[in-house]
Order: C-alpha cells, then sequence, then structure tokens
C-alpha cells in the first residue's frame, strides 16, 4: 500500500532495485564457499559435511518456494521481499557468530528459507514493470550475484581482519539499504484473495506452458547442477590442483558466472531456441574441457572449461526463461517462476551431496570430478535431443 508523504521510487529505480536484491541474495549464498576450507579447518568435517550443509540451503529454497512461491502473488510483492530481507539478515547474524557445523546448517537453512520466499516475488515484480527487461535482470542477476559473493568473500579473507566475519558484516548493510529501498518502492500488483490457500504445496501450472515446461526442465536440471557443483567443490579441486590462495578458489564462481552473465548480454535479443542450443553446446564443450584438464591436472584448462561451463549456464538459464515467460498472465508468474527454481535448485543440490560422498566413498576429488564432468554432459546431451524433438513437432 502506498506511503502517505514518502516519494516513490520510479519504474527504472525500482527495476533496478529489484535485479539488485536478487544479486545480493546470491551472493549471500555464495559467501559462504570460500570459507568451507576455512570452517573444515576449524571445525575438522569431511567434504560430506560440506555438501550436506551446502545442500541444506537447496533444500530449504525449495521448501520455500513450494510453500510461499505464490504468496506475493495475492499479498503483493513488497510484504514478501520484506520479510524474506528481514530473515536473510537474520541468517547473516548466525554467519558472523557461527561456532560449528550446527550454526552453519542452521544460517544455510534460514538463508534457503529467505531466498525461496524473494526469488519468485523479486522475479515475478521485475516482469512486472518491464517484461522484456525483466527476463533479462532475471537471467543475468544469478551469476553477477554468486560471482561477485564469492569472489567478494575470497578478497575479504585474504587481505582483511576477522575473514569469517567481515563478508558477512558488508552484506547484512547492503540488504539493510535494499529493506529502505523496499519500503518506498510502489506495489506492482493489485492483491487478491486466496493468500493462506496459497500457503499448501501445489504444483499447478497454467495450460499454455506444460509442454515448453517439458523442453527446458532437462535444460535447467543440467545448467544448475553444474553450478551446484562448482560452487560446491571447485575451490577444493583447484587447491588440488595447485597449491593457491583463497583468491583464486573465489575465481571458480566468479569466472563461470562472469562469463555466463557475458553469455547473456550478448544474446539478449536471440530466439529462446538457439539460446538455449549454444548454451547445450556450450556446457558440453565445457565439461569436457574440464574432465581433460583435471585428468592431465592442467590449472588454465579447467579455467577455460569453466568459462565455457559458464556460457552454457547463461545460455541454457536464458533460454529457459525466455521460453516461459512470454506465455505467462500477470497473476502467474510467481508461481510459475517459482516451479522453475525448484527444478534449479533440485539441480543444484542433489548431484551437489551425491558428489560429496563420492569424493569420501568412492575415489577423491579428481574422479569424483571425472563422474560429475561426464554425467552432466550427458544430461545436457538429453536436454538437447529434447530441444531438437520439440522443434521438429513444432
Amino acid at each position: 500500500m502506498p506511503i502517505a508523504g514518502r516519494a516513490r521510487l520510479s519504474p527504472r529505480v525500482s527495476l533496478l532495485l529489484l535485479a539488485s536484491i536478487l544479486v545480493s541474495f546470491l551472493a549471500a549464498s555464495a559467501a559462504p564457499t570460500p570459507l568451507y576450507g576455512t570452517y573444515q579447518e576449524r571445525w575438522h568435517f569431511s567434504p560430506v559435511t560440506t555438501t550436506v550443509v551446502f545442500a541444506v540451503y537447496a533444500l530449504a529454497v525449495l521448501a520455500s518456494l513450494l510453500t510461499f512461491g505464490k504468496l506475493s502473488d495475492h499479498v503483493g510483492r513488497r510484504p514478501v521481499l520484506a520479510v524474506a530481507i528481514v530473515v536473510q539478515m537474520l541468517s547473516l547474524v548466525v554467519f558472523i557468530f557461527a561456532n560449528g557445523v550446527p550454526t552453519l546448517l542452521v544460517a544455510r537453512l534460514l538463508q534457503g528459507l529467505a531466498a525461496g520466499a524473494a526469488t519468485g516475488a523479486v522475479g515475478a515484480g521485475m516482469l512486472d514493470i518491464d517484461r522484456a527487461r525483466g527476463t533479462l535482470a532475471n537471467s543475468i542477476a544469478p551469476g553477477i550475484g554468486t560471482g561477485s559473493g564469492a569472489l567478494l568473500s575470497a578478497l575479504l579473507i585474504d587481505f582483511l581482519p576477522a575473514p569469517t566475519r567481515l563478508v558477512y558484516v558488508v552484506l547484512f548493510v547492503v540488504l539493510l539499504i535494499q529493506l529502505v529501498g523496499i519500503a518506498l518502492m510502489p506495489e506492482t500488483v493489485t492483491p487478491m484473495a486466496g493468500a493462506r490457500r496459497s500457503l499448501r504445496p501445489e504444483i499447478k501450472l497454467p495450460r499454455a506452458v506444460r509442454e515448453p515446461l517439458l523442453v527446458v526442465v532437462p535444460v535447467l536440471f543440467a545448467v544448475w547442477a553444474l553450478a551446484g557443483f562448482f560452487g560446491a567443490l571447485g575451490p577444493a579441486l583447484v587447491r588440488s590442483l595447485m597449491n593457491t590462495s583463497i583468491v583464486v578458489g573465489g575465481l571458480v564462481l566468479f569466472v563461470f558466472a562472469l562469463f555466463g552473465s557475458i553469455a547473456v548480454l550478448l544474446m539478449r535479443n536471440s530466439a529462446a531456441r538457439t539460446v538455449i542450443l549454444i548454451g547445450i553446446v556450450a556446457l558440453v564443450l565445457g565439461m569436457i574441457v574440464t574432465l581433460v584438464s583435471v585428468m592431465a591436472e592442467s590449472v588454465p584448462g579447467f579455467f577455460v572449461g569453466l568459462a565455457l561451463g559458464g556460457v552454457g549456464f547463461g545460455g541454457g538459464f536464458q533460454g529457459s526463461l525466455k521460453t516461459i515467460t512470454p506465455l505467462v498472465e500477470a497473476h502467474e508468474r510467481a508461481s510459475v517462476l517459482s516451479l522453475l527454481y525448484i527444478v534449479c535448485y533440485v539441480g543444484f543440490g542433489l548431484p551437489t551431496v551425491i558428489a560429496g560422498f563420492l569424493v569420501v566413498y568412492a575415489g577423491g576429488l579428481p574422479q569424483t570430478a571425472d563422474e560429475y564432468s561426464v554425467a552432466v554432459i550427458l544430461l545436457a546431451l538429453v536436454a538437447l535431443f529434447g530441444v531438437r524433438r520439440a522443434t521438429r513437432t513444432t
């Protein structure tokens, strides 16, 4: 509801604010990644624990998306985003005072709940303001947030004091500013009845998106499975290939996200099918280069594969959104986007936990990286078959 006597943000500023919130949430989710090695040394836990901590976030996001994903269609975008930001800030406080694995799990749980509630609302809010720019922002913000969060965390760890606290303090301040922005942002939808009913987990798809969704699901799963692997185990893999600083480990997610964002920008005006096909091809090439590089213990080759994988992530994710969002009515946007992100986070979390167990119990990190690369290549080929089949049917 409008606040009397207060200036309201313009649509352009509101769009930038919403995009920045998505960036902040993804940055907060990536910030612990360079710190897992430090936590592991302090609290003596295994790579399995690292991937479990990582996956708790994905599971919490899934639960939150299923419960709160449609809520902003009923009560408005602003209330949902305000509560989500407050919960995200609370998770950062828990990280600041973390003293063991249980507190890490609590912090990641809170992060996931906040991210799940915010994802559908912020994505739908951007589409409410400008469908074309909103689709672009939805595609590019995850990469920018993930990359900047990991690199910022690594730089602060290496060059400034309080390595396990400072990055969370910085993110807390950013979120506090964004919370003020939400108070000044005009509501983008008219609230409607059914808010309590919307909290019941329900997979409900508009008829217009059912067949296209079957085409993009394998693409989304494959590209987010790749993101999950590099997020959870990429820094450790680089350190196993060469004794290097935490900053180089943080560069793993940054390079992946940077090339994903560049791909999104360069292909923003291309047809959805073209973007998806380019993404799948880049993903397969990236995984082949990564596979060969790990076997040859080549760090430069690994980063080349990482960059190609980033292009694959950007193309696959953007192409999927461009396929689905034009088919969705305004009052369905939050629920459909939430469903897409459910697919993303299943791909993000489940294979990563499996990889963590394989690292400990079935051959170690390099062998697991090889097996994971092969699995992602197979997933990408399944996605390619689906896209080609859908094209022939059309």
